[in-house]
């Protein structure tokens, strides 16, 4: 086995599928990796958070939009952007209040609600995972 580098280790990110009037938000990425592709709001868990935390507070600082029901959606593998590597863990919540706003317009150039069966293209990797998830219950996916 070759020289283990303890710098290359995934990081953990969540994301968030939001619903409101039976459509999901999803915005625009822009500047980082997936540039052109279509995600819900997420991002990376900061040292000693909770993961309940880490969705409300990337959804607030992202959207500007207070969610209610957050509740566990599934675990995504995400080693498609490599080198970047993300435990992913997802969410689904229920719009609560608020419009969404871009809050970052460095990282994305607009929300919108879609409706599940004709979301925009191309979309974030971790998406049609969390869709199947919705749907069929499906928790788990390895890379």
């Amino acid at each position: 086995m070759g020289e283990f580098d303890k710098n290359l280790r995934p990081a953990v990110s969540v994301g968030v599928l939001i619903f409101k009037d039976g459509k999901v938000l999803l915005g625009k990425r822009k500047g980082s990796h997936a540039e052109g592709e279509y995600a819900p709001p997420g991002g990376a868990v900061e040292h000693l958070e909770s993961l309940i935390d880490c969705a409300r507070r990337e959804v607030k600082e992202e959207t500007g939009l207070e969610i209610k029901n957050l509740r566990f959606l599934c675990l995504y593998n995400e080693k498609v952007y490599a080198p970047k590597h993300f435990i992913n863990i997802g969410f689904v919540a229920d719009w609560h209040e608020g419009e969404p706003r871009v809050m970052e317009p460095e990282k994305c150039a607009g929300w919108g609600w879609y409706d599940i069966e004709s979301l925009p293209k191309p979309l974030f990797a971790n998406m049609p995972s969390y869709v199947e998830s919705y749907k069929a219950g499906k928790n788990f996916y390895d890379a």
